[in-house]
Parts: structure tokens; sequence; C-alpha cells
């Protein structure tokens, strides 16, 4: 049977034959087109340029086969990443890698690293197919273009799963011209010769360096030809553990973000925000004052609040403290948790199908999850330099394109006239697919008419920043003769913002639409959600209210929620069946890869040992993008664990122990995939036990890292283990974000073993004392701390 790939293989060498001329008149050198030839181009270029045609597998994946007992699931044949990796592959020609005449190999990744490795693994793909040392290899972040339109979005796991054919096609033509060239200039055949760290040898003795060869091998106009991909039995840096090529500079402090960079005339610049969400300025009753203030050189009103510039940050904040602003009111103005919620629960879709009594026993379930900080550990931050006919811009941007498009609007300029510049981004999980600071410091700029070093406060971003929305899922599930036969889930949530679309400015217009938003998260969430468990007749829905808050695409979107919820369903399915928590999920799972992740969890965890009363353990799988997570956690909710005093902080149960082990087809390099685990695995137990924001009266009470409780040392498990399990493909599956779901279900089902009781709120602290003090509101930001000594321990 022909796959997709071998189709579009097909249909590219129907549409270039061999011994056709290509559109420069010069004859393609290129075969019939196999499973493992893909066609590319050597572009115009003093020195050896290469650029892919064709990715592999992008608008279909081979259809999933379920076991006996559900229908298949849309995400098992078409999911969110199947969709986002079609859509970049018409620009992958776009995307090109060069070789230089110093023997190194440079690429501009088109999308954001933000500390989840990216550039590392791409400079793998690289080294691997170029045979180049991967010191030798430089990739750094592309500028916003335009013409890449759905190629330049960092989300949705995907950028090793689009880039990684169109990388390695690229690669493998530069190496085949360097050898052509090679052969001439050596006099030997070029199926003699072999390549080594960048030199390339014949049987006679004599050798070249690529760098030697990077001119001869360049061409005076485009020429479109084919090339062959190592097979992977010859893999020598796919597939390895590697340090990160950006480790040194990170760990030294010489990396550059975009607080680091030396802009001419750039001073910094922050923002006095409103008391309540999206509160707008009436007045300004100081501004006089605030412009004398030592170090202030400009202050200007704009859409979002107040804007101040001074010499240093410091002055800055002395000055936001100092204004005297008349504020009008907020998107969610009054509203707090018990506000959202009654309008969440009114919300929410019906169940379709009725109680079964007595033919059948029903399992049910109704779970609520708080709003969620979306806050990195890099402040948000952007510098801006707008003239009257020009614009440039440098932020960590997950999605540049559509920065630029709005900059430029914003502006009044043609979007050709602002230059964005991708910085590299100390985090993101979602965050920095919004282009808010490196607006408000366009718009910051131009109203000075001079450039600025824009960054919010840490209080900035918990009351004014993006949250993961605070949703409900509503479940019931029926079981008869020891089999499950329905299972329907109802969420409802906050609607979630998805503003940034698929990277270019028309998804990301329509997204904004009053239809258009709502559309676009049904789609997000129908190509997201996938159970990893025959439950016979599944639905999963999805309800969307109240658009009057900052929201984003959180790491995982809805996942861990829906996820959450299921596992602990399951949970109570295998109790009242009077199965084995484990042995249940093993017979549902629908197919071998997600049990092969349970099993192995389970061995390595010694599942079902033993434990004090007041621990237990809990396990939990979740599959997605083409990978799947297996997660086991034990937990320790005794009361002289839960009563653990630290300073300034909230302890409460810890979770002890977690053996992760995740199948993602092919690793292109395991530390890293192990490194994004490990940060799943903290943000799972975070949003499960810890990490949640309080809304009241329209704002929300954190309003800093000390206020907001996400996984901290002394919650995190003594005992980790994340196993790379062995590839079930050749082809590399999502991995960014795939932890979240099963860490935060397996602690919260290990939770309820250790309690006795299912939980059904999150984070479990939510409705407990608060723990801190909140910072007021106006002044809109604290003054900056003398204690810091004080406070370290």
């Amino acid at each position: 049977m022909m796959d997709v790939h071998d189709r579009l293989a097909q249909e590219h060498t129907e549409a270039a034959a061999p011994g056709t001329q290509d559109t420069s008149g010069e004859q393609s050198t290129q075969a019939a087109i196999g499973r493992r030839r893909f066609l590319g181009y050597v572009l115009a270029a003093p020195t050896l340029a290469v650029a892919a045609q064709l990715g592999e597998a992008a608008v279909g994946t081979t259809p999933a086969h379920a076991a006996v007992g559900s229908l298949p699931e849309l995400t098992e044949l078409f999911d969110l990443n199947d969709m986002l990796t079609a859509a970049a592959l018409p620009t992958a020609a776009l995307i090109t890698i060069h070789v230089h005449d110093d023997g190194t190999a440079s690429f501009a990744l088109p999308r954001a690293e933000v500390g989840q490795g990216i550039t590392t693994s791409t400079a793998m793909l690289i080294a691997e197919e170029l045979d180049l040392p991967l010191e030798k290899i430089r990739v750094t972040l592309a500028d916003a273009r335009p013409e890449l339109l759905f190629n330049q979005l960092t989300g949705g796991s995907n950028t090793t799963i689009s880039t990684y054919t169109p990388i390695r096609v690229a690669a493998a033509i530069a190496r085949k011209r360097l050898l052509e060239a090679a052969a001439d200039l050596l006099g030997a055949e070029i199926s003699t010769l072999t390549s080594k760290a960048g030199v390339i040898s014949a049987p006679n003795g004599r050798s070249a360096t690529y760098g030697s060869l990077a001119e001869k091998a360049a061409s005076w106009k485009t020429v479109r030809v084919a090339t062959d991909l190592k097979p992977r039995s010859d893999f020598s840096v796919i597939g390895t553990a590697r340090n990160r090529v950006d480790a040194r500079e990170s760990v030294t402090g010489r990396k550059q973000f975009a607080m680091d960079l030396h802009v001419p005339g750039a001073s910094p610049a922050m923002v006095c925000r409103p008391p309540t969400i999206n509160g707008t300025v009436r007045s300004v009753q100081n501004l006089a004052a605030v412009r004398a203030m030592p170090g202030v050189t400009d202050v200007a009103t704009m859409s979002t609040g107040v804007a101040v510039r001074a010499r240093t940050f410091g002055q800055c904040i002395d000055a936001v403290r100092a204004l005297k602003v008349d504020w009008g009111p907020g998107t969610a103005e009054r509203a707090s948790d018990d506000t959202v919620l009654r309008e969440l629960k009114a919300a929410e879709v019906p169940l379709a199908v009725p109680r079964l009594d007595p033919l059948a026993k029903t399992v049910e379930g109704s779970f609520t999850f708080h709003f969620a900080s979306n806050s990195a550990l890099e402040p948000n931050c952007a510098v801006a330099d707008v003239r009257s006919d020009r614009a440039e811009i440098w932020a960590a941007l997950k999605s540049p394109i559509v920065a630029q498009e709005t900059i430029a609007a914003k502006l009044g300029l043609l979007p050709h006239a602002v230059t964005v510049h991708v910085t590299e981004g100390g985090g993101s999980f979602g965050r920095k697919l919004f282009s808010d600071a490196a607006l408000e410091a366009a718009e910051t700029s131009k109203a000075m008419g001079k450039p600025v070093k824009l960054m919010w406060h840490r209080t900035d971003e918990f009351r004014q920043g993006r949250t993961h929305p605070m949703a409900t899922s509503r479940v019931r599930a029926t079981y008869a003769l020891g089999k499950v036969l329905t299972y329907e889930q109802r969420h409802t949530s906050v609607s979630t913002d998805f503003g940034h679309g698929l990277g270019e400015i028309i998804t990301a217009s329509a997204a904004k639409l009053p239809v258009g938003d709502l559309t676009f998260s049904e789609t997000i969430f129908t190509l997201t959600q996938q159970s990893p468990y025959n439950l016979g007749l599944t639905t999963q829905l999805l309800n969307e209210v109240d658009k009057g808050f900052n929201t984003g695409s959180m790491r995982n979107i809805y996942s861990p929620n829906v996820r959450c919820a299921q596992e602990l369903i399951i949970d109570r399915l295998a109790d009242e069946m009077g199965k084995d928590r484990l042995h249940f999920r093993r017979r549902l799972v629908k197919d071998d890869r997600a049990r092969a992740v349970l099993d192995k969890v389970a061995e390595l965890g010694d599942w079902g040992r033993q434990l004090p009363t007041g621990m237990a353990q809990g396990i939990a799988v979740h599959p997605e993008y083409h990978g799947v997570v297996a997660v086991l956690a034990e937990i320790d909710c005794r009361p002289e664990t839960t009563g653990r005093h630290i300073p300034d902080a909230y302890t409460g149960p810890r979770v002890t122990k977690v053996v992760c082990a995740v199948d993602v087809g092919l690793a292109v390099n395991p530390k890293g995939l192990q490194a994004q685990m490990m940060g799943g695995i903290m943000d799972g137990i975070a949003i499960t036990l810890t990490s949640g924001l309080h809304l009241k009266d329209g704002k929300f009470l954190e309003g800093s890292w000390d206020n907001y409780f996400y996984t901290r040392q002394w919650n995190t498990p003594p005992e980790l283990e994340i196993v790379v399990m062995p590839s079930t493909s050749g082809k590399p599956g999502g991995a960014g974000e795939l932890a979240v779901g099963a860490a935060s279900a397996a602690v919260a089902c290990a939770y309820g073993a250790a309690t006795g009781t299912m939980p059904t709120t999150f984070p479990l602290n939510h409705s407990g004392p608060l723990g801190f003090e909140p910072l007021p509101t106006v002044p809109p930001i604290p003054q900056s701390p003398t204690d810091g000594l004080d406070r370290a321990y």
C-alpha cells in the first residue's frame, strides 16, 4: 500500500521527471524519487546555500487502529500537529542552510528557542546529514518572515516534527554538492569518496575540507536536485544524548536575551497598569511631577496604561509607583472565583446518556480547575526603535509574523517597514505566542520618539498577564458486565485566546472574530483531545464563555485538566468494578505503545508496593502528537509532611517519587527529551497541588512568585526516574507538552488513594488559607525589596 509519503514523492517525481529542464535551463540531476529520495535546491549564492522542497508525510498519517470497543477518534487520524506540519510544508524551500568558507554551516531557524532545546536538536539534524561536527553548526533564530506563512509558529510541540525532514534534506543536498565538487577537485569518482568531520577524502590519499569546497560547490543559479537521506542504521548523531549547544553560554551568563541587547539610545521603560484586569486610563493627575523625578525622561499615556522611560529600571519603578491615575473599569470588574464558577456551571453542555439503572451502573464526577499563571521566568520584555518611516523590534516571539503585522498596523506602517528580530527567551510555555510586550514597546517608542527597552514587572505579569483559563469538567461513565459502555466529558472553560492564529495575520484575525474565536477553540480542542482508553461510546465536548480575561495556550492547553478528570474517573471505575487500577488501565488502553509505557513505570515504580498509611501511588497515561507517556507518582499526605513549616512557603502534600516512561518515536536528543519530561512533571505537580490564581473583585491576588506556589524544591520528588523508550518508528513525535497532563493526573490519583477521597478542585490548596498577604493594587507594583539576603535559605 502506498502511504502519503510515497504518494507525495511520486507526485514530485512525475512533476520533474529525470532529464527535464528546470526554469533556469540547467538540466536536473535527479533520478526517480524513491522512498528515501527527496527534492531540494542549490540556491544561487557565493558559497554553498541549499534548501529542501519536500517534507515527510505532512498532510496526513497512517490511521491508528483502535481496539474493539471505541470508534477511532479524529486525533488518531489527524491531530493539531498534523495540521501544523501540513501548513508548514509549502514554504519548506524558503528556509536554507549555508556552508561557509571557514568550514562551518549556519541555519536561521524559523522557530523560537525559549529553553526547550530546539537549537540543539536542529544542529544535530544538520550535523548528521552533513557529516560535520556539532560544534561547527551555527543555529540562529530567523527574523519575522511573512513569506513563510504558517512556517514560523512555535507551538503544539511541532518544531521537530515539521522541520525534521526539510532540514535533513537541505543538509543532505549540501553534502552531496560538496562531494561533487570534491570529486572534480581530487580527481576521483564520487562513489569512492568519504566524508567525515567536515573533510572529504579520496582513495588516493588526497582530501579537501568543506571550507575549501564551499565556493566551488556553490551555483550561480538556482538548481533543482534530488538527494537521498541517511538510513537510520547509519545515524551517529541523531538519537544520541547530547549536551545543549548553548549550555556554556546559559550557565556563564553570556547568553543574549532581549534585555541584554545594547540598542543605541534604548533606555529602560515600564508601564503603570490598572488595578483591575484590562482597566483603562481616564486621566493622569501628576504628569508634570513624575516627569521631574530623578532619571525620568518621558511619560506617555498609552492603550494599556501610562508608560515611563528613565535611565534605570529602578527609576522607572519609582515613577510608576508615584503616578496618580484615574482608572476606568476593566473587562472583569467585580468578577471572582465564585462568580466565574457559577457562569461556567450554567454554560455546561448537558450530558446525553441518561442513567441506565438498573441495567448499568454510573460513575460521575464534577471537577473545577482554577486560573493558573502563564508567567515565564524571564520577565515579559521587548526593545523597540520606532521612527517616522520604519520600526525595529527585538523580542522572544513564538509568532513573529503576527507580531510584525500587528505592530505595523498599530504604527500605521507597511509590514515590510517593520523589522522584527526574534531573540532567545527564558521560558514561555505558550506565553510568548503573544506579542503584547513588543506591541507596548513599539507604541511607547512612537509616543516618546525614542528607543525603549520595555520590561514588565513580575506583578504586572501575574495580574495583567496571560493565564490558563478557569474551567470545569463534568464526567459520566457507565459500565455493566465488566465492560465500560459509555464515557462522556463536558469541558467548560473561560475563553482561550488564540489571537496568534496559526502564525500569520489571516487566521489570527479570524480567531478574534465574535464567532471565529469559539470555532478556533473548538477546532483546537477536537484536534488535541485523545483518550488512550477504549471506553465504549465516547464523547468529549468543549464550551467556552467569558472573554474578559487575558488567557492563552498555556503548556498542554486543555489536556492537563481533561486528562486529570478522566484518570480520576478511571480510578473510580476500577475500584467499583473490583479491578487493580493498573491492570484496569492495561486492559483498556488502545495500543501497545501505551501499554508498554504503563508496564515500564509500573515495573520501575514497583506498583502496588506497601506504603505507610497516608502515602499512596497514582498512575496515568497520556497520548499526544504521535507520542505517549506514562507517569507513576507516589505522594506523602501524612500530617508530619503536610504540616511542615517553611517561612513564606506552602508545603502541604509532597510527591516523593516519580517514574516517567516516554515514547515519542525517534528521539533526536534523548537527553533533551528527558529534560522536557522533567519540566512537564514539575508543571503537573504544580497545577495539581499548589499553583493557582485567586480572583477577587476583578483582580488576581497573587502578585509575585513568592505568592504563586509553583513546585518548589521542598515539594519536588527526591526520587525521579525518566526512561526514554526504544523508538517505535523512524519519525519523531511531539514532546514539549507531553508530560504535563500525565503528571498532573498521576499526582491527583495518588492523592485520592492516599486520602481515600477523590479530589475535585485544583489546585488542592486553592480553598485553604492564602498563605500570603496580597500586594496592593495601587500603586500597581511593590517597592523593590532590600532584604533579599535575609530570605536566602
